[in-house]
């Protein structure tokens, strides 16, 4: 098998299952966030950095090491847009993983803790928002594969 082919995979299986723990970090922060849903969710928001920086690692291998070659992506505006939108997720996605270390620390001290209202509200605000620019990604990503941005 060939590096290239290998590096392919495992960066969509990454991003699969970021995809997929972003969806679940959607689901859990709900009105009524509480006890359980809190120590669930901070697990969820550890795993999902853990596979964003998972992502980011066979992402630089790929360029470095695939079939294309660095010069492709350095040249290619639809990289950068991807890696923009990529950037500003990721960006987004600090507040909320803050403020979910918080209310776990906040649980640990009275297990009947209730995140606030404003609280939940402005951090669910930023995954909404997370949520529409992380959509740009697959758009850019098909544009690459389509030679699109050179």
């Amino acid at each position: 098998m060939d590096i290239s082919f290998l590096l392919a995979s495992a960066h969509h299986l990454a991003v699969f299952s970021l995809v997929g723990l972003f969806a679940a970090e959607f689901a859990l922060l709900r009105p009524g966030l509480d006890g359980a849903r809190i120590r669930q969710l901070a697990k969820v928001d550890a795993a999902y950095g853990g596979i964003a920086g998972l992502v980011i690692i066979i992402g630089v291998l790929r360029v470095i090491f695939g079939d294309k070659g660095w010069e492709y992506y350095v040249g290619n505006h639809a990289f950068w847009g991807k890696m923009a939108a990529f950037i500003v997720v990721g960006l987004l996605t600090v507040p909320p993983t803050l403020a979910i270390r918080r209310w776990h620390k906040a649980v640990a001290l009275a297990r009947d803790y209730v995140v606030p209202p404003a609280e939940l509200t402005s951090n669910r605000r930023l995954i909404h928002i997370q949520a529409a620019v992380f959509v740009l990604i697959p758009v850019f990503a098909a544009a690459m594969a389509r030679g699109y941005g050179s």
